[in-house]
């Protein structure tokens, strides 16, 4: 299951989340498309001139209900948030290449994993401080990056999320997919700050990256038959998406940062909540932590008593 699966901070039309994640890009999109249109596209004859002149003559009535047709737009494609993600994580049909971009993930996964060994043993032969700190790197590296082998997707980001979703938490008995829902409205009001920057970062990243792909699609098809060299515009949020791209990859390793912070630090709120007595030592918290992840995922009921805090007539 995908990490995407996990909470999202709430949608709120005039937030600041809204404005980066769906309102921008669009925005984006719609002025570069009503630009070249101005500007003579289609045709022969492209001079950014008479845009120029057509937006000074514009009136208020044609700005406001091009702006009421961009936040529309951006209103109703906001529900495929989940679903853009999930297309560039790699959740495509297999004839569009997808299982060839799988297999040259698992390729490089098991090259990044040979680095991360290698390190690992030299640092062993070599007790250096400096070779340890490379070891730890690579290593770090590679499950914020790769999940385990059977589960590597086809893309970059696609396989930075399931790292995340394979790894956050693994070493409490945690699975994050069915955990994290549960804690997110339990984290601390800072640390809670900071996923949400970093989730919107991601979902923002994504949102660009699909709207300018589809605008250097628009783009082409306006200037491909009559500009010439116009039709190089083109190029222009092409390039835009593909830096989006990068962008968005970087974010979810951050945003799988931010995760495992979460998880390590208020892992023990969540028990507290539910009423369930906290583990003694790392191998009870594992087998608790399993037992609980069975209970919201199937239903499984715990074994053992609940332990309640006094009510505030009981502390005297």
């Amino acid at each position: 299951m995908s990490l995407d699966a996990l909470a999202n901070p709430p949608d709120v039309l005039v937030s600041p989340r809204f404005f980066r994640t769906a309102y921008l890009p669009a925005y984006a999109a719609a002025i570069f498309l009503i630009v070249l249109v101005w500007a003579g596209a289609p045709g022969q004859r492209v001079d950014f001139g008479d845009a120029w002149a057509t937006a000074k003559d514009l009136g208020v009535l044609e700005a406001v209900l091009i702006a009421l047709a961009v936040v529309l737009a951006a209103v109703v494609v906001q529900p495929l948030q989940s679903w853009l993600v999930r297309v560039l994580e790699g959740d495509v049909p297999r004839w569009l290449g997808a299982s060839l971009r799988q297999r040259r993930h698992v390729t490089l996964r098991s090259r990044m994993a040979g680095q991360a060994a290698a390190a690992l043993s030299a640092a062993v032969q070599s007790g250096q401080q400096r070779q340890i700190n490379e070891a730890g790197q690579a290593s770090a590296r590679l499950r914020s990056r790769y999940p385990s082998e059977t589960e590597v997707r086809a893309t970059r980001l696609g396989n930075v999320l399931a790292a995340t979703a394979d790894t956050a938490g693994q070493d409490h008995g945690l699975d994050p997919i069915v955990v994290w829902p549960h804690l997110y409205p339990l984290l601390g009001e800072n640390i809670r700050g900071v996923v949400d920057d970093l989730r919107d970062a991601l979902d923002a990243a994504v949102r660009m990256c699909v709207v300018m792909a589809l605008t250097a699609i628009g783009a082409a098809g306006l200037l491909a038959w009559h500009s010439g060299w116009w039709t190089l515009l083109a190029l222009v949020p092409l390039g835009i998406s593909v830096l989006s791209y990068a962008g968005a990859v970087r974010a979810a390793v951050a945003y799988g940062t931010g995760v495992r912070a979460g998880l390590d630090l208020h892992r023990f709120d969540l028990r507290t909540a539910l009423h369930l007595p906290l583990p003694r030592d790392p191998a009870a918290e594992r087998i608790a932590n399993e037992e609980l992840c069975d209970l919201l995922r199937q239903g499984v009921p715990l074994r053992g008593s609940y332990e309640h805090p006094p009510r505030p007539d009981q502390e005297k």
